[in-house]
């Protein structure tokens, strides 16, 4: 199988260098795009696509949502290589930071079908949000990135947001109308660095789990934190999982993040899934 190698040279803080390095001593003349932006991809794999079998996301989250979103549909098969601050679908999708084994996966050529989801007109894989979280990636991006400042950015982000208002449009979800910490959209089970926010989420069963989250006391944060870091957290006072195919609501907040990723989407929001849409490598 012929592979690409899309490589975003902003993730892994521009550290790209010894990844090609390596590409050039397993593989003779490897085809690959150090990117520089988005239409850079975009030429690049009309360019090669009736030439390439397998595309390969090197990034994180955001870079792979954005090769993911070009082959939706097609026999074409998205593989990934790790480069982000979270690596989520990475971590969902049992891809790690060895070039051989990749190759070896490619060599394979084993794949399989998975879902993959749109917020209004937005592409997402992952876990996508709004609330505290989609303020938290805001405020993330203004940073260095890494874990530390990660966590740093989001307990100075919660003592001051103030939750969001959602009002759903069908008459069995107006139950769920009120006040929240936060909304997500997970079609994986974890935003990434292994914090489960739906431990239960599949992401090939043609649905997603909406996870609703209450503003906690402070009392509850570390229980909180506990139950995301060991796959535990459960429907409670404070967080309720909804598994839907298709869903419409407002907000009165336009800060999201799609697969961590900070954009600005306007209400109302149109929730639908694209059942077994992507081919990934396995």
């Amino acid at each position: 199988m012929k592979s690409a190698f899309i490589i975003n040279p902003f993730s892994a803080k521009k550290n790209y260098q010894p990844f090609v390095d390596e590409l050039h001593k397993k593989v003779d003349n490897p085809l690959y795009l150090v990117s520089q932006s988005l239409e850079d991809t975009d030429e690049f794999i009309r360019r090669v696509w009736n030439d390439v079998d397998v595309f390969v996301a090197v990034g994180g989250d955001g870079t792979i949502s954005v090769v993911a979103q070009k082959l939706i549909n097609t026999n074409k098969i998205l593989a990934v290589f790790p480069a982000g601050s979270g690596n989520g679908f990475s971590n969902e999708t049992n891809f790690n930071k060895n070039i051989s084994r990749l190759l070896e996966k490619i060599e394979a050529k084993k794949s399989k079908e998975i879902d993959t989801f749109m917020v209004n007109e937005h592409f997402s894989i992952n876990v996508s949000g709004t609330g505290f979280d989609g303020k938290v990636v805001k405020e993330f991006e203004k940073t260095s990135r890494g874990f530390k400042n990660y966590i740093k950015v989001s307990i100075q982000t919660f003592f001051k947001y103030k939750p969001i208002k959602i009002k759903f449009l069908e008459e069995n979800y107006k139950q769920y109308n009120g006040k929240y910490l936060m909304l997500n959209i997970a079609n994986t089970r974890q935003f990434g660095n292994n914090a489960y926010i739906a431990p239960m989420a599949s992401k090939s069963d043609g649905l997603v789990d909406l996870v609703l989250v209450k503003k906690f006391p402070l009392t509850y944060s570390p229980f909180f934190a506990f139950r995301m870091f060991t796959k535990r957290l459960k429907d409670d006072d404070y967080v309720t999982y909804l598994p839907v195919s298709e869903i419409e609501f407002k907000v009165n907040t336009k800060t999201w993040h799609i697969d961590g990723e900070f954009k600005k989407i306007k209400s109302p929001i149109h929730i639908k899934v694209l059942p077994k849409s992507l081919r990934i490598l396995v």
